[in-house]
């Protein structure tokens, strides 16, 4: 595992998050405390909970209790509810200082990292609610507020800052809006988490060697190359699947990493295999030739799409 500046805090954290959502406590506490373990066994200091739900809480607390607190990195995400009554939005004051501090009370972590405002409207944060923010994070049980989501809204939730933290979708395919995005961030001073390294848009061989190519016209035109041809699927995303030695997941986290002004990306995993093959990725070394070649594919991608 490798470790990045938190942006200016003066915290290391792993170049790999582990965010835990509901499914991680559907098999059971055991099951769950076990997930978390590998992660820490591989090296991973930082985790995110998708949701203020009390039993995730509780059963991340249990499993992160026997780590020195200093040492992890440990975020809530808010705005969703507490995930049992479905996508409940809340950013009320009320809301927010209640999830806190049930949180914290079932755990026994003692402060959370990064309080995540999940993708907040334009006017669904009032000043009220940030003044509760900042009221939690002057007593210690927050340290850093963070924002996440994506869309114009988030820069100008970059711009006022009032925000230590932008979680913010990030891939091989992302536009300069993305980017510019990203930057602006940086230059703020926030630390910047990423997550959607992987879109279901190239999760397979043919999204991958698909995706923005042009349609077959009225008379079977346009289309790009037939399957048969052997460059089909050129300047594409498709080789993505076809790199020796490699998963297409593996090969797009690890294009995220090399981005200086990303300090960690998010990752989901069910089981230990799944965390021990991620966190494996940012100790290789990507082939070479791969990083320019999944610049051409964007480029190319935005041209077709322009």
């Amino acid at each position: 595992m490798r470790y990045r500046p938190f942006g200016a805090t003066g915290a290391s954290i792993s170049t790999v998050t582990l965010s835990l959502g509901l499914d991680a406590v559907s098999r059971g506490p055991d099951a769950a405390a076990a997930l978390i373990y590998s992660a820490l066994e591989a090296g991973i200091n930082s985790y995110c909970l998708e949701t203020a739900d009390p039993v995730l809480a509780e059963c991340i607390g249990q499993a992160l209790s026997s780590v020195d607190r200093t040492l992890l990195n440990v975020g809530l995400t808010l705005g969703r509810g507490d995930g049992r009554r479905g996508a409940l939005r809340d950013f009320s004051a009320e809301g927010m200082t209640h999830a806190i501090d049930r949180a914290l009370h079932v755990s026994g972590l003692g402060w959370i990292d990064v309080a995540l405002l999940e993708q907040p409207g334009e006017h669904e944060l009032s000043q009220g609610s940030l003044n509760a923010l900042k009221a939690l994070r002057a007593t210690e049980r927050v340290r850093y507020l963070g924002v996440s989501g994506d869309g114009d809204v988030m820069d100008t939730y970059v711009s006022t800052g009032a925000f230590d933290v932008l979680a913010t979708p990030y891939h091989v395919d992302s536009d300069w809006r993305v980017r510019t995005r990203i930057r602006a961030a940086k230059d703020q001073d926030m630390a910047v988490l990423a997550y959607g390294y992987y879109p279901d848009t190239i999760g397979t061989p043919k999204k991958a060697a698909s995706l923005h190519q042009p349609k077959k016209g009225l008379f079977g035109f346009g289309g790009g190359r037939p399957k048969s041809d052997p460059l089909a699927g050129a300047g594409t995303f498709a080789f993505l699947h076809h790199t020796r030695g490699w998963e297409a997941e593996s090969i797009c986290l690890a294009h995220v990493m090399t981005d200086p002004a990303v300090c960690s990306v998010m990752i989901q995993a069910r089981d230990e295999e799944r965390v021990n093959i991620l966190a494996a990725v940012p100790d290789r070394d990507m082939p070479p030739g791969l990083s320019a070649q999944i610049e051409m594919a964007r480029v190319g991608a935005a041209t077709r799409a322009a």
